[in-house]
């Protein structure tokens, strides 16, 4: 499976001509189940290409964008939903874009138009639980407010000091305690994904006339899991699991529970579904058989969260502990379950360790870069 860019290349070549052929059945075959059928060799397709990339970080980002986000919105657009679906239908460019990218078509729709074009956020307070997947509820107003975009160039500046000074830390690993080297790289993944995403984007908006969809709005300051997971963290990935699992198994449970519980369910499924989707991306990257604790850091905190939903909702409570306080406890909380149950994976599948090599070869770079031009002038 070796390769390394060419194999790259020739992955991606092949993603262009199957959307292609995706984007022909959305104009020849109407929704449905024959639709589906049509489109479910391309989405058997995408969860198999990230293995044929060879070179680390390529690799990780292709089964993010292919398997988890293309395939989802490619499922959706069978039965014409999701971002792929809009009216007037998407020019073959923006199809293939949105596919596969974690971007939307820079507008200001106006108020009545649908929730998919949109990009709204669910604020109704007696909808809180619903806030965890951005959902609207169709059959409750709501009061609608636009989501945050993304950083500022100054915060991004400020993150990629930050993974310099991670690369300074790595090259003298010998020196600073295991923990704490996992505890920073823990720091460096959301960095790292945010400034990647936040390139993605910069090229979209430039080639496509389209920008970046917000990945996430300083979790940091979440106060609360709900706040969290719901309006902090991988927004894309949300915004995709609502309509394609929320949704249907809220409806399914709808039939023998009231709708005020049904939300419950369907938030575990959602995070259940997050979880094997990570499992089957760290299968790809570290290419070894997963052993799902992954999969149980998702659903201890799809348990956490629907229990802390409900303690809100039996106290009638709308507040919660000041942001000050809560902030810490909620990513104290995040990082501490993740170094027990979300890193052993990484470490097995030897991430932090790629990773930290190719931190510590950009500084070298960055390095001899500065010795060259001072030698220079």
């Amino acid at each position: 499976m070796g390769g390394g860019l060419p194999n790259f290349l020739l992955v991606w070549i092949l993603v262009l001509a199957l959307l292609c052929y995706c984007h022909k059945i959305g104009q020849l075959i109407d929704k449905g189940t024959t639709r589906l059928f049509a489109i479910l060799p391309v989405i058997c397709i995408f969860l198999v290409l990230p293995l044929y990339i060879s070179v680390f970080n390529l690799r990780a980002l292709s089964s993010f964008f292919l398997s988890w986000l293309a395939n989802f919105k490619l499922l959706l657009f069978a039965l014409d939903q999701g971002p792929l679906s809009p009216q007037p239908p998407l020019s073959l460019p923006h199809f293939i874009a949105l596919a596969c990218l974690p971007i939307k078509i820079q507008q200001n729709p106006p108020p009545n138009l649908s929730p998919h074009s949109q990009e709204l956020v669910n604020v109704n307070d007696n909808q809180d639980l619903e806030k965890l997947v951005n959902v609207e509820d169709n059959d409750t107003p709501s009061q609608e407010v636009p989501r945050k975009g993304l950083s500022t160039p100054l915060q991004y500046f400020i993150k990629f000091l930050l993974l310099v000074l991670f690369g300074y830390m790595y090259t003298k690993e010998e020196y600073i305690h295991s923990k704490i080297i996992l505890l920073v790289y823990v720091i460096h993944i959301y960095i790292g994904l945010e400034l990647i995403l936040a390139m993605v984007g910069a090229v979209a908006r430039a080639f496509l006339g389209i920008e970046l969809e917000p990945q996430f709005d300083e979790p940091y300051l979440a106060s609360s899991l709900q706040d969290f997971w719901g309006k902090r963290w991988n927004l894309m990935v949300t915004s995709v699991l609502h309509p394609a699992v929320f949704n249907p198994v809220r409806s399914l449970f709808s039939r023998c529970m009231t709708k005020k519980w049904t939300l419950l369910p369907a938030a575990l499924a959602s995070f259940l579904v997050s979880g094997i989707m990570h499992e089957l991306i760290f299968y790809h990257i570290g290419r070894r058989k997963p052993t799902w604790e992954v999969t149980c850091f998702f659903l201890l905190h799809g348990v956490c969260l629907t229990i802390e939903i409900v303690i809100k909702r039996e106290l009638n409570c709308s507040c919660g502990l000041p942001r000050v306080v809560a902030a810490p406890l909620v990513v104290g909380f995040v990082v501490a379950t993740a170094m027990w149950l979300f890193m052993p994976t990484v470490v097995r599948c030897k991430i932090d360790v790629e990773a930290r090599m190719e931190i510590i070869a950009f500084i070298n770079f960055v390095k001899g870069v500065y010795i060259y031009l001072k030698n220079v002038l």
